[in-house]
């Protein structure tokens, strides 16, 4: 599947300079001295001085493309910030992001990463909590942030700890906590962008039975997505991954296809099963005969021109950035609902927060509830402000946002 140009970085609704500055805090380009591959640093805002967002690498990685990432992680932390529950302990964080132009599958891709990391170890240790994004593992992070000379990826919010001890030995038994044989972490993203599927089926008053969902990627978001899509009684009828797209409209046998994948997401054809289909391009899930449509694998995946293929009711942004601003205006024109990535996908940074705060354990049952209600909560405000603005649901999540920075700057402050 091939990448577009990135475009401008997106701009946020409009609000005074104090509360949401139209630049971001921070934005810095590093060039590797060794094989003159670029990597960017974006922090978007600080609160109580620090700053969340995770570490992408991919070849054509822009630094216009990580300052919008690092303003949709402001946006996210501050949707989730929560002050009518006195006994939550996560308090949100600002909005950063990294990023590495290099191809994660390159012989150079570890070494690149870990001299990055080591530029970058300054911030890190004092402001830029980091982990995997787009094209690098946690294992991979930790394993570079310590060669890096890091003590974790997250280091910058030890501070804010009650018990750093605790807290951090918590978020290490989460992540060896396992669901058939898939860790916690790499199922809490999907769970929190199927229940948003969900909630929206439901407010709609459509059966989850014979909805038809088509997946663009099978990756750790696109794959733990279709599972409890599948798990939940929609039919996943088509997915794509680097190859091309794959698809049965009696529905996939998602489980043979998640055991078939290799590390990067691509399913081994010889095991399609009866009735499944390789279709030809690599657009083709865009056009699949689907109520549904989650774009979980690359940024700006869908543009002015191929937008005119898609029939389908929603668009489920599983992915960062996946719908060109100009695509979803004409999307909009032909009725069909665009959910912002800074909602649906936001349940990944949220879960490692919950958990090392000490709102939930490491237990995936505990994690799993807390993440349907927080999504389920956040899709139905999310709804009901563009329902009452008669605006789209990305405007209303963003009204949601400018509506909360304020407070969170006034009780918290940018420098803690």
């Amino acid at each position: 599947m091939s990448e577009l140009v990135p475009p401008a970085t997106p701009t946020a609704p409009a609000a005074a300079p104090t509360t949401v500055p139209a630049a971001p805090l921070i934005s810095l380009t590093w060039t590797d001295h060794v094989t003159g591959r670029n990597g960017h640093l974006v922090v978007d805002r600080l609160v109580r001085g620090v700053a969340s967002g995770g570490l992408r690498m991919r070849e054509g990685c822009t630094l216009d493309e990580v300052a919008g990432l690092a303003r949709g992680m402001t946006m996210k932390e501050a949707l989730h910030y929560n002050d009518g529950d006195p006994t939550a302990r996560y308090i949100p964080l600002g909005g950063a992001k990294g990023g590495i132009d290099c191809d994660p599958r390159s012989p150079e891709a570890y070494g690149v990463l870990v001299r990055y990391l080591r530029a970058m170890r300054p911030y890190i240790e004092r402001f830029w909590t980091t982990g995997e994004d787009l094209g690098l593992s946690q294992d991979t992070v930790d394993r570079a942030a310590a060669e890096a000379g890091l003590v974790s990826s997250v280091q910058a919010v030890h501070p804010l700890l009650d018990d750093e001890a605790a807290a951090r030995q918590r978020l290490a038994d989460a992540f060896a906590v396992e669901v058939d044989g898939i860790g916690l972490d790499e199922l809490a993203g999907g769970c929190g962008v199927a229940e948003s599927v969900l909630a929206v089926l439901d407010r709609a008053g459509v059966p989850y039975a014979g909805t038809r969902v088509s997946v663009q990627g099978l990756g750790t978001m696109g794959g733990a997505t279709a599972r409890f899509l599948a798990a939940a009684g929609l039919k996943v009828v088509a997915v794509a991954d680097v190859k091309g797209t794959v698809a049965n409209p009696d529905g996939l046998d998602v489980e043979a296809l998640l055991a078939a994948r290799d590390a990067y997401g691509a399913v081994d054809r010889t095991a399609l099963g009866p009735g499944d289909v390789e279709l030809p391009g690599g657009e083709a899930w865009l056009s699949a005969d689907a109520d549904v449509l989650v774009p979980a694998a690359v940024s700006y995946a869908v543009d002015t021109a191929n937008q005119a293929r898609i029939s389908a009711r929603w668009i489920v942004e599983a992915a960062n950035m996946p719908v060109l601003p100009e695509a979803e205006a004409l999307l909009a024109e032909r009725g069909i609902a665009v959910l912002p990535d800074v909602v649906v996908n936001s349940a990944t940074n949220a879960w490692w927060w919950w958990t090392l705060f000490g709102d939930i354990g490491a237990d995936a049952d505990e994690a799993f509830a807390h993440i349907r209600r927080s999504m389920r909560d956040l899709i139905d405000r999310m709804l009901a402000r563009a329902e009452a603005d008669g605006t789209t649901p990305r405007a209303a999540a963003h009204a949601i946002v400018a509506d909360r920075l304020p407070v969170i700057a006034e009780r918290f402050g940018w420098y803690g």
